[in-house]
């Protein structure tokens, strides 16, 4: 007799092969390039190195896992998203995507799968299909919800986020193995934030599981091995099996340049979309505003405070210090009680490179 866990997972490669058939168009080539690195602003940068330079007619799965990391949206706010000081104690780096979406936590237990095709070839429903039926193969029954996740039951196993240009697009997504899911929540769930209004994109919330306690013995070699057959199935062509390791990425100068960027201050922090923050000062509580990572107004506020001191400061805390040095009395002793507040923020680099 069949097993429940069996008939969930042939069903689960039912739905998903509805899907994978004749009718798909075939690349000139399926690449699968499996990253050896952990280092999160190297393997997006790497990522964005296969974006640009993707042929027409090809298909590419990148497959990439990082360090302890939380990655946030294009369009949303770490102060909302993260607990950042929790981070910060934790040595957990925060790295800004160039794709929409919400917040994720990596780390190794945790893999990343990229889909890059040029326009003819770009196919969203096939892309989850191959996720799906590949793990369908471990005996897990999975399916897409209405918010681009893939959940098994009600709880979510992958998130995924797209970027769409006019000849190409990628979709990427996370599927979470075995995770740290303690530190997920202590992370991405921050109690209080002080944040009274925000453009930026706030990620929905959702119970997570780890593939791993649903299929033992499920890590993420088996992964791997299973997308890169699924890939093959769902596009009619043997794939070509890639891995490149950490001096190799680096030497390539985009990718270095890029990796120099995505760790830059001004994109994990100065692309924030425009907010105002709460911080108690002083024994007062002050309404910060920040526009493109600089501090716009400040209320209420001492005479002098905001245009002697905050305005025109980037909301960083080597910039708040500096100004303090510049002033006496009042002035700089706030100056110095907010740069100690964002001291989780501090010694992330701003280098000379430009900031697309």
């Amino acid at each position: 007799m069949q097993s429940a866990s069996g008939r969930s997972a042939n069903q689960g490669a039912g739905a998903a092969n509805d899907v994978i058939n004749e009718q798909n168009p075939r690349p000139h080539r399926l690449r699968v390039v499996e990253s050896l690195s952990l280092d999160v602003y190297l393997n997006l940068a790497f990522e964005q190195r296969l974006y640009d330079e993707l042929q027409s007619g090809d298909v590419v799965l990148f497959l990439w896992r990082n360090a302890p990391s939380v990655v946030i949206g294009r369009h949303q706010n770490p102060w909302r998203e993260c607990d950042l000081d929790a981070m910060a104690g934790g040595g957990v780096r925060l790295a800004r995507r160039a794709s929409g979406g919400g917040t994720v936590y990596h780390d190794p237990g945790n893999g990343n799968f990229t889909f890059l095709a040029d326009s003819g070839l770009y196919q969203q429903e096939l892309h989850f299909a191959v996720v799906i039926a590949a793990l369908a193969e471990h005996g897990v029954r999975a399916h897409r919800s209405g918010r681009n996740d893939i959940l098994v039951g009600e709880r979510k196993v992958s998130g995924n986020a797209f970027r769409h240009q006019k000849t190409r697009s990628y979709h990427h997504g996370t599927l979470l193995i075995s995770a740290d899911l303690d530190r997920l929540t202590r992370y991405l769930n921050p109690e209080h934030t002080a944040i009274t209004r925000s453009s930026g994109i706030e990620s929905v919330r959702s119970r997570v599981a780890n593939l791993g306690d649903l299929a033992p013995g499920l890590d993420w070699p088996a992964c791997v091995a299973a997308l890169c057959a699924s890939a093959e199935r769902a596009y009619g062509v043997p794939a070509e099996l890639e891995s490149i390791d950490e001096n190799a990425m680096a030497a390539h100068h985009a990718v270095a340049r890029r990796r120099t960027v995505y760790s830059d201050w001004r994109w994990i922090y100065g692309r924030t979309p425009d907010f105002t923050r709460i911080h108690r000062i002083t024994g007062e509580d002050v309404a910060i505003t920040v526009h493109r990572g600089v501090i716009v107004d400040a209320v209420p506020a001492a005479p002098g405070f905001a245009s002697a001191g905050l305005a025109g400061v980037r909301y960083r805390p080597e910039d708040l210090n500096a100004r303090a040095d510049e002033l006496s009395g009042f002035a700089a002793r706030l100056c110095r009680e907010l740069a100690g507040q964002l001291a989780a923020c501090s010694g992330v680099p701003i280098t000379e490179e430009e900031i697309e």
